[in-house]
């Protein structure tokens, strides 16, 4: 640069920056060095640059560690509320599990009550049928008794009648006679009448009893029908929410009830030529239908528990996984089913009853299991780190059958798990969802 030209620069520069001078003095000596303003407006510029750098190189750090800081604590308090929801519907199924065993264990007691005062029941009406044909022999023996007496006085009026002042005893003799037969007629009454007496007390006891009886046979009717009563109304609401549970599954209850029945029909043993009610009595109708409607909704709602353990409504994850994937389209393509995040060899087990069709390595799966379920429901467990079934194998609801991995196309260690209704791939959560009021 032109001297002319950098003189021109420290003039203008002068009276903001004037010249500076620096002197250095030693023992021998003294220097100086002279700071031309615009040497000092290079290096308060290049001191200013490198600080705003560093204001700026801090304040991008700080927001990025800010930012960061908040999306993992996020994540983590989103976990935290996922894993105490799964909790919360864990303890929820178990104490539903709870309640369906204390209803069926109320049920079988009220069922055994049921049969005790039906039998007290029976032998209260054998015990007023007995009663009732002991009246009526007491009642036609009184009768005859007093037929009897009243014969006895005619037949002493008729000798006494007949008794002939021409006979030749004497008439102390036949007065002495007369005292007699009077005698033992007189006693004859009196025993009668006794026996009389003792037969009314009898029927008036007889009657008190039998009256007794009746209304005790009335109380058990209506405590029979007030048991009746509530047996109905509970399977009435033990059976609506399964129904509404398999409806929300996308499943016909009336499809699958004939299917159930049709596979456990089995019946056998020698036949009776009567029907007898659970009062031992031959079946007339009325508590007897009741009962018999009943055991048919029992005989439904153990279907329905067929049906359950036969159906994929559970998880195949025990807790400590995360939900990191939906069912649906992703990038232009269907995600057939739902991903659980875990580590490497959390356990896997059967949602529900079936048999293996598939335990082997496929493209994209990696290490997959395929399950056939009954009413044309199958599931599939993709990337797993270890296949712990075999094909053909039968399995039960809850059984070991693998360990999670990250085999295949996966980013991660995780469970993939698809459900599929007659080949077709629907939402897992349908089924997860719709047993979450139920279990």
């Amino acid at each position: 640069m032109p001297k002319r030209i950098l003189d021109r620069v420290n003039s203008s520069l002068e009276h903001v920056l004037p010249e500076q001078r620096l002197f250095l003095k030693s023992d021998s000596a003294t220097r100086f060095v002279r700071m031309r303003p615009l040497t000092q407006a290079a290096a308060l510029g290049t001191v200013a640059l490198l600080f705003g750098w560093s204001v700026i190189a801090t304040s991008l750090l700080f927001i990025d560690g800010i930012s960061s800081g908040s999306d993992t604590d996020q994540a983590a308090i989103s976990q935290a509320a996922f894993e105490r929801r799964l909790d919360s519907l864990a303890r929820e199924r178990d104490s539903r599990a709870a309640e369906a065993l204390a209803a069926q264990n109320r049920f079988q007691t009220a069922l055994t009550q049921v049969s005790q005062m039906q039998s007290a029941l029976l032998s209260s009406e054998e015990r007023r049928r007995e009663l009732e044909t002991g009246i009526n022999v007491i009642q036609s023996t009184l009768r005859r008794t007093m037929t009897e007496r009243d014969d006895a006085r005619d037949a002493l009026q008729v000798a006494l009648s007949k008794a002939a002042p021409k006979s030749g005893a004497s008439p102390v003799a036949r007065a002495q006679d007369m005292e007699q037969t009077v005698d033992i007629l007189a006693s004859v009454l009196g025993e009668t009448a006794a026996q009389r007496d003792a037969a009314a007390r009898d029927a008036e006891a007889a009657r008190a009893e039998a009256e007794e009886i009746a209304l005790e046979k009335r109380l058990l009717e209506e405590r029979n029908d007030e048991i009746f009563t509530t047996l109905e109304g509970a399977v009435q609401v033990s059976m609506k929410p399964l129904d509404q549970m398999f409806k929300a599954a996308g499943m016909n209850p009336d499809t699958i009830m004939n299917q159930i029945r049709r596979g456990y029909s089995g019946t056998g043993g020698p036949l009776s030529a009567i029907s007898l009610s659970s009062k031992g009595a031959i079946d007339l109708g009325g508590d007897a239908a009741r009962a018999d409607g009943i055991l048919q909704k029992l005989d439904e709602m153990n279907m329905y528990r067929i049906a359950v353990d036969k159906l994929p409504f559970a998880i195949p994850l025990n807790g400590g996984y995360r939900f990191t994937s939906p069912y649906g389209y992703r990038w232009g393509r269907l995600h057939a089913g739902i991903d659980l995040a875990g580590p490497v060899g959390m356990k896997v087990r059967a949602p529900a009853d079936g048999v293996v069709t598939a335990a082997e390595w496929e493209n994209g799966y990696g290490n997959v299991i395929k399950i056939r379920h009954d009413f044309g429901v199958s599931t599939v467990y993709g990337h797993l780190s270890k296949i712990r079934v075999s094909v053909g194998q039968k399995v039960s609801r809850g059984d070991l059958i693998g360990d999670t991995g990250n085999t295949g196309r996966s980013t991660g260690p995780h469970l993939h798990y698809e459900i599929r209704v007659g080949g077709s791939p629907i939402n897992p959560m349908t089924f997860i969802k719709a047993a979450k009021d139920v279990f």
